[in-house]
């Protein structure tokens, strides 16, 4: 779920068609005295009553809780690395930014918050926002994604339900269990139409393989490892991510490793938004096309190349949209049934 620090996240305006609704208020909660328990990446959190003082410490969590309308309930964000969608525009104009980069532990609880929401377990550090423990110690509840958590995790979750399994833990701790359930339904329906594709390369070959480039810095490559999201992607769709055999989200790897896998298309990231040189779309194509190696292969030849936003080739709740795009632009380049 993490790219080297280098490079930071990925990141592009893209709206997610099946997750990026307009956000509304939360789901009405007949007041209780019951608490409520839920377990995050190992750590047990009980609330006497759903937060009022949250603060997401990423922008992966910051959408989510803007998608289930949670805003009303948020005390801060932190670390947004490109622009809010325009359906969460509204929303998120009247949450109070306490940190433009990583959180620190000062600036944490200068928000007072009642709640603390990561997407990766790394922004809970002593030099960040501080321990889980630390803040629990302080009676502060924290939550990591299932999908940055894989030692906690049953065995054969994808990481798109620990995606939805994120959302309806959180509607549980808001008391926003319908449209948590809503949105996980309305994700898992669209998975469901990516993976009718079944594709098959004309011929009978057996499964097109895929090099998703998501950044060139220095002039190295960085692709999807098999630990990704993108090698998910690829399952779902029928495709075989070609660094399937490398055990990481994104290596570093060398142009000549690329053109050694010789994939049948390749998936760019546009990080256009980031504005770094080499982060766009064109640039990453224009890179391709001029490298002596590269641009002998047949996917680039024949321009084999899909685009989708960066940000969404990490677990988010836009990451369906990507996945979407994947799915379609197979079809485009003929890889079905």
């Amino acid at each position: 779920m993490r790219h080297p620090a280098r490079l930071g996240v990925a990141l592009t305006l893209a709206l997610a068609t099946a997750a990026c609704s307009a956000p509304a208020a939360h789901d009405a909660k007949t007041p209780s005295t019951a608490t409520t328990t839920v377990t995050s990446c190992g750590r047990q959190a009980t609330f006497a009553a759903p937060p009022k003082r949250a603060v997401a410490l990423d922008q992966t969590s910051t959408e989510t809780l803007l998608e289930l309308g949670l805003q009303d309930s948020m005390a801060g964000t932190a670390n947004l690395k490109t622009k809010i969608p325009a359906a969460y525009g509204a929303a998120y104009a009247t949450i109070p930014v306490i940190a433009p980069k990583i959180a620190t532990g000062e600036q944490l609880r200068a928000a007072t918050p009642d709640f603390v929401v990561g997407g990766s377990a790394d922004l809970f550090t002593k030099d960040r926002a501080g321990t889980r423990e630390e803040l629990a110690a302080l009676k502060v509840p924290t939550f990591v994604s299932a999908v940055d958590c894989p030692g906690q995790n049953p065995a054969g979750r994808t990481p798109f339900e620990l995606l939805f399994s994120d959302y309806e833990t959180l509607g549980k701790v808001f008391g926003a269990e319908e449209r948590a359930g809503k949105l996980a339904a309305d994700q898992r329906a669209a998975v469901a139409k990516a993976a009718q594709n079944a594709p098959e390369v004309p011929g009978g070959a057996g499964q097109p393989t895929v090099v998703y480039l998501y950044s060139v810095f220095n002039g190295m490559p960085y692709v999807a490892g098999k630990t990704g999201l993108p090698s998910e992607m690829s399952r779902i769709v029928g495709a075989k991510n070609a660094f399937d055999d490398v055990n990481e989200d994104w290596p570093e790897v060398s142009w000549e490793e690329v053109a050694k896998r010789d994939p049948d298309f390749i998936v760019i990231g546009d990080l256009s938004e980031r504005g770094r040189p080499g982060d766009s779309a064109a640039e990453k194509r224009a890179t391709m096309t001029g490298h002596p190696v590269v641009s002998q292969l047949a996917a680039v030849r024949e321009d084999k190349i899909l685009e989708v936003p960066g940000i969404e080739l990490d677990p988010s709740v836009r990451s369906v949209h990507a996945l979407g795009l994947l799915a379609a632009g197979m079809k485009d380049l003929g890889y079905v049934r």
